[in-house]
């Protein structure tokens, strides 16, 4: 009779456990409060130096940079018109604020590489496979939605918000307003394009199914207005519109992700 090379499953009071080789790594479950604060530190200076180049990195480009983002905000206006400044330190530090938020877009895989180095440890075995797809879906995501918000709905919005526009009455934008909603709206937009990552993850470990998302689409309707009225930066419909339906539009990926890559069932897999 042939002896299995492979101890059996453990059991608990409540139900089995699964077999050693799908279980955390020793070292990391054994790791001590301090010890997971040193691990923290750690990821942390590393995120914070990647974020500090890229920082670095982009005030040498500065100009081209704020030129990128504000030249074409500046055609919108009308005939004329460009954005004012009425601090003494005010442009020059809407240029060093513009220089950390494309830096930052710059270290994001540096960042979310370290995150996923923080959480591994506390993974299954067969879970960590997952790291490049971790780090590739939500750099991918990220950019898109900040670029997203970059050529789409920040322009849509301005334009809106410049047509007002009378015979008495002209739009004289702050350099400081302006930049400061041209970053909520880039931030929040890569915040939300992560919803097919997310959803790629549960469907993976088996949390949610494509029919289920099917299922409670019209509460996730209205939860995804909602989300769209706390995230706009602006109080006005079209820009919560314009987050909407972005997320409307996500949503509906995110079931054919769930559909395409979620955990199949025994008949599911053999069919």
């Amino acid at each position: 009779m042939a002896v299995s090379a492979l101890p059996p499953p453990r059991r608990t009071d409540d139900a089995y456990v699964e077999p050693y080789g799908d279980e955390p790594e020793d070292s990391a479950s054994k790791m001590s409060f301090l010890e997971h604060l040193d691990e923290l530190r750690k990821r942390l200076i590393v995120s914070v130096s990647a974020i500090a180049g890229g920082f670095f990195i982009c005030l040498f480009f500065i100009d081209r940079i704020f030129a990128f983002i504000m030249v074409p905000l500046q055609q919108a206006l009308p005939k004329g018109g460009k954005f004012i400044y009425t601090e003494p330190t005010e442009a020059f530090m809407i240029q060093i604020k513009g220089a950390a938020l494309v830096g930052l877009i710059v270290a994001a895989p540096v960042v979310l590489w370290q995150l996923w180095l923080f959480i591994a440890p506390g993974l299954y075995a067969n879970e960590k496979r997952f790291a490049i797809p971790f780090v590739f879906m939500t750099t991918f995501f990220f950019v898109g939605g900040a670029l997203f918000s970059h050529f789409v709905a920040f322009p849509w919005s301005w334009v809106f918000f410049a047509s007002f526009t009378t015979n008495y009455m002209d739009f004289l934008p702050k350099i400081g307003p302006v930049f400061s909603l041209y970053a909520k709206m880039m931030l929040a937009f890569g915040v939300i394009f992560q919803m097919p990552t997310l959803v790629f993850f549960l469907a993976r470990f088996g949390l949610v199914t494509a029919r289920l998302l099917i299922r409670y689409f019209k509460y996730a309707f209205l939860v995804i207005f909602i989300i769209a009225a706390v995230l706009s930066p602006g109080t006005d419909v079209v820009s919560q519109l314009m987050m909407a339906v972005p997320m409307l539009l996500l949503y509906l990926i995110s079931i054919v992700v769930a559909w395409a890559f979620g955990k199949r069932k025994p008949r599911e897999a053999e069919a």
